[in-house]
């Protein structure tokens, strides 16, 4: 049965982010897309705005879903305090089983420089990780946990902090109880915490 534009856009979708997770953005090419999506490269190229719209898309769909999991994790009932909610999502940001996602990032940073869409992609998709750390971090000032003054700056910290340690990550530069206690106790002090508020949750197992 012959498919809908509707039908064809949202398998060419598919296509470009199982490829992504599985071999990295890069490799989000025309022919490697029709070769997924059992199409021409011809009919791929007729059902995408460009090339360079379907990666920066791709990378949207692809990081936005990890970002969503993040919140949820913040958002869950099981933590005590927003402490143990702020080192649930530190560890769940550079867990070794999101080295596909991670792969997606590092490639967006680098394609980006001529990507146009993709840099603004990339940029959103901070954005939207800066306010929900920063939103995280209020919630620990307005509990009396962090007594940091200027939490949107030290969200912006944070996420360096994770962007960092999972291009390491991608390369097994130290082992990830290392970087996840680096990265606790880097937080700690920004969020200006009592030492051992983060760090100690980790022995505890509070991630």
């Amino acid at each position: 049965m012959r498919r809908s534009p509707t039908e064809r856009r949202a398998q060419i979708a598919l296509a470009a982010e199982a490829i992504a997770k599985e071999e990295g953005l890069d490799a989000v090419t025309l022919r490697a897309v029709a070769g997924r999506a059992g199409m021409t490269p011809a009919l791929v190229a007729h059902h995408s705005e460009s090339m360079d719209a379907l990666v920066a898309t791709t990378f949207t769909a692809v990081v936005s879903v990890e970002l969503a999991e993040m919140q949820e994790l913040a958002r869950s009932d099981e933590h005590a305090s927003v402490a143990e909610a702020l080192v649930a999502v530190l560890d769940g940001s550079i867990d070794v089983t999101r080295a596909d996602v991670d792969l997606v990032w590092v490639h967006a940073w680098a394609l980006g420089a001529r990507n146009p869409l993709l840099a603004q992609a990339v940029r959103e998709q901070s954005d939207a990780w800066r306010e929900f750390l920063t939103t995280l971090i209020q919630r620990g000032v307005a509990a009396g946990e962090f007594a940091c003054a200027d939490p949107r700056s030290v969200a912006a910290q944070v996420l360096s902090m994770i962007d960092g340690l999972n291009a390491h990550l991608l390369v097994s530069w130290q082992e990830s109880d290392q970087r996840l206690f680096l990265l606790a106790r880097s937080v700690e002090a920004l969020v200006e915490a009592p030492q051992g508020t983060l760090t100690s949750l980790l022995h505890r197992g509070g991630v």
